[in-house]
Protein backbone atom coordinates (compact mmCIF):
# COMPACT_ATOMS: atom_id res chain seq x y z
CA UNK A 1 0.00 0.00 0.00
CA UNK A 2 1.07 3.46 -0.88
CA UNK A 3 0.26 6.50 0.89
CA UNK A 4 -0.84 9.57 -1.32
CA UNK A 5 -0.91 13.04 -0.18
CA UNK A 6 -3.15 16.09 -2.16
CA UNK A 7 -2.86 19.51 -1.21
CA UNK A 8 -5.57 21.71 -2.24
CA UNK A 9 -5.46 24.16 -5.45
CA UNK A 10 -6.86 27.55 -3.89
CA UNK A 11 -6.67 28.58 -7.55
CA UNK A 12 -9.44 26.20 -8.68
CA UNK A 13 -11.15 25.82 -5.98
CA UNK A 14 -14.22 27.95 -3.71
CA UNK A 15 -15.47 27.61 -0.12
CA UNK A 16 -19.05 28.72 0.26
CA UNK A 17 -22.36 29.00 2.15
CA UNK A 18 -26.25 29.92 1.81
CA UNK A 19 -28.58 31.13 4.30
CA UNK A 20 -31.71 32.99 4.60
CA UNK A 21 -31.94 36.16 4.16
CA UNK A 22 -35.68 37.50 6.09
CA UNK A 23 -36.98 34.61 5.52
CA UNK A 24 -36.96 34.48 1.68
CA UNK A 25 -34.07 35.07 -0.35
CA UNK A 26 -30.34 33.75 0.21
CA UNK A 27 -27.24 35.65 0.72
CA UNK A 28 -24.38 33.41 -0.18
CA UNK A 29 -20.67 33.79 0.72
CA UNK A 30 -17.38 32.48 0.97
CA UNK A 31 -14.24 32.07 2.33
CA UNK A 32 -11.41 33.52 0.58
CA UNK A 33 -8.34 31.77 2.31
CA UNK A 34 -8.48 28.40 3.23
CA UNK A 35 -6.49 24.96 3.20
CA UNK A 36 -7.39 21.33 2.92
CA UNK A 37 -5.41 18.10 3.00
CA UNK A 38 -5.85 14.35 1.94
CA UNK A 39 -4.15 11.62 3.06
CA UNK A 40 -5.45 7.95 1.54
CA UNK A 41 -3.91 4.62 1.04
CA UNK A 42 -3.66 3.79 -3.27
CA UNK A 43 -5.18 6.47 -4.78
CA UNK A 44 -8.51 4.96 -3.33
CA UNK A 45 -10.76 7.99 -1.87
CA UNK A 46 -12.67 5.83 -0.32
CA UNK A 47 -9.68 5.36 2.38
CA UNK A 48 -8.99 9.28 2.45
CA UNK A 49 -7.99 11.18 5.18
CA UNK A 50 -9.44 15.00 4.76
CA UNK A 51 -8.86 18.18 7.05
CA UNK A 52 -9.74 21.35 5.86
CA UNK A 53 -9.05 25.42 7.78
CA UNK A 54 -10.72 28.64 6.68
CA UNK A 55 -9.34 31.97 7.86
CA UNK A 56 -13.20 33.50 9.60
CA UNK A 57 -11.39 36.88 8.65
CA UNK A 58 -11.75 36.03 5.14
CA UNK A 59 -15.35 35.76 4.91
CA UNK A 60 -16.98 37.66 1.84
CA UNK A 61 -20.34 37.92 0.85
CA UNK A 62 -19.68 40.80 -1.03
CA UNK A 63 -21.12 43.57 1.60
CA UNK A 64 -18.13 45.17 3.51
CA UNK A 65 -20.91 45.94 6.37
CA UNK A 66 -22.33 42.54 6.73
CA UNK A 67 -19.08 40.71 5.88
CA UNK A 68 -17.64 43.15 9.63
CA UNK A 69 -20.64 41.99 11.50
CA UNK A 70 -19.95 38.36 10.74
CA UNK A 71 -16.82 38.81 12.13
CA UNK A 72 -17.94 40.35 14.97
CA UNK A 73 -18.78 38.76 18.98
CA UNK A 74 -22.52 38.66 17.62
CA UNK A 75 -21.35 35.82 15.08
CA UNK A 76 -17.89 34.65 14.48
CA UNK A 77 -16.26 36.13 17.29
CA UNK A 78 -12.75 36.43 14.89
CA UNK A 79 -10.96 38.01 17.52
CA UNK A 80 -10.66 35.01 19.80
CA UNK A 81 -11.65 32.34 17.22
CA UNK A 82 -9.89 33.10 13.51
CA UNK A 83 -9.99 29.75 12.14
CA UNK A 84 -13.00 26.97 11.47
CA UNK A 85 -11.90 23.26 10.98
CA UNK A 86 -13.29 20.54 9.84
CA UNK A 87 -11.47 16.35 9.97
CA UNK A 88 -12.93 13.87 8.38
CA UNK A 89 -13.99 10.56 10.63
CA UNK A 90 -15.06 8.65 8.00
CA UNK A 91 -15.48 8.55 3.96
CA UNK A 92 -18.56 6.00 3.06
CA UNK A 93 -19.25 5.09 -1.00
CA UNK A 94 -22.45 5.29 -1.72
CA UNK A 95 -22.56 4.63 -5.51
CA UNK A 96 -19.87 5.17 -8.22
CA UNK A 97 -18.67 8.73 -7.91
CA UNK A 98 -20.87 9.93 -4.59
CA UNK A 99 -19.54 9.37 -1.04
CA UNK A 100 -20.45 10.69 2.43
CA UNK A 101 -17.92 12.30 4.29
CA UNK A 102 -18.52 12.39 7.86
CA UNK A 103 -16.53 14.78 10.22
CA UNK A 104 -16.50 17.12 13.05
CA UNK A 105 -16.72 20.97 12.10
CA UNK A 106 -15.51 23.45 14.60
CA UNK A 107 -16.77 26.96 14.49
CA UNK A 108 -15.81 28.90 17.78
CA UNK A 109 -14.83 25.77 19.75
CA UNK A 110 -17.91 24.48 19.17
CA UNK A 111 -17.22 20.76 17.39
CA UNK A 112 -20.39 19.01 15.83
CA UNK A 113 -20.31 15.97 13.68
CA UNK A 114 -21.41 16.43 10.30
CA UNK A 115 -22.26 14.59 6.92
CA UNK A 116 -20.94 15.98 3.45
CA UNK A 117 -22.76 14.84 0.35
CA UNK A 118 -19.70 14.65 -1.95
CA UNK A 119 -19.64 13.83 -5.39
CA UNK A 120 -15.77 12.71 -6.47
CA UNK A 121 -15.02 13.14 -10.33
CA UNK A 122 -11.65 10.64 -10.47
CA UNK A 123 -7.92 11.61 -11.00
CA UNK A 124 -7.32 13.51 -14.12
CA UNK A 125 -3.99 15.07 -15.41
CA UNK A 126 -3.54 18.88 -16.11
CA UNK A 127 -1.58 20.26 -19.25
CA UNK A 128 1.57 20.28 -17.33
CA UNK A 129 1.40 16.59 -15.84
CA UNK A 130 0.05 16.93 -11.70
CA UNK A 131 -2.53 14.62 -11.28
CA UNK A 132 -5.47 16.01 -9.75
CA UNK A 133 -8.57 15.21 -8.20
CA UNK A 134 -11.90 17.08 -8.10
CA UNK A 135 -14.82 17.21 -5.09
CA UNK A 136 -18.34 18.78 -5.21
CA UNK A 137 -19.22 18.95 -1.55
CA UNK A 138 -23.11 19.80 0.06
CA UNK A 139 -24.14 19.81 3.41
CA UNK A 140 -25.99 21.50 6.24
CA UNK A 141 -25.69 22.73 9.34
CA UNK A 142 -27.63 24.65 11.90
CA UNK A 143 -25.88 27.86 12.66
CA UNK A 144 -27.31 28.16 16.53
CA UNK A 145 -25.40 24.67 16.89
CA UNK A 146 -22.00 26.84 16.91
CA UNK A 147 -22.79 29.54 19.05
CA UNK A 148 -23.50 31.66 15.77
CA UNK A 149 -27.43 32.74 16.93
CA UNK A 150 -27.52 36.52 16.81
CA UNK A 151 -30.56 37.76 15.00
CA UNK A 152 -33.75 40.30 14.67
CA UNK A 153 -37.02 39.61 14.76
CA UNK A 154 -38.90 41.53 11.84
CA UNK A 155 -41.59 43.65 12.04
CA UNK A 156 -44.06 41.05 10.07
CA UNK A 157 -43.08 37.90 12.08
CA UNK A 158 -40.00 35.82 11.53
CA UNK A 159 -36.31 36.70 11.89
CA UNK A 160 -33.77 38.68 9.94
CA UNK A 161 -31.26 35.33 9.64
CA UNK A 162 -32.05 31.75 8.93
CA UNK A 163 -30.78 28.90 11.12
CA UNK A 164 -30.04 26.57 8.28
CA UNK A 165 -27.03 26.89 6.52
CA UNK A 166 -26.17 25.69 3.58
CA UNK A 167 -22.56 24.50 2.66
CA UNK A 168 -20.98 23.82 -0.79
CA UNK A 169 -17.86 23.73 -2.03
CA UNK A 170 -16.11 22.86 -5.51
CA UNK A 171 -12.10 21.70 -5.24
CA UNK A 172 -9.78 20.29 -6.69
CA UNK A 173 -6.49 19.22 -5.15
CA UNK A 174 -3.26 17.92 -6.39
CA UNK A 175 -1.18 15.44 -5.76
CA UNK A 176 2.11 15.89 -4.24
Amino acid sequence: MTKSTWAIDPTHSEIGFKVKHMMFTNVSGKFDQFDALIENQDDAFETSQISFTAQVNSINTGNADRDNHLRSADFFDVENFAVLNFKSTSVKKINEGTFEINGDLTIKDVTKNITLETEYSGQMKDPWGNTKIGLSVNGKINRKDFALSWNAALETGGVLVGEEIKLSAEMQFVKQ
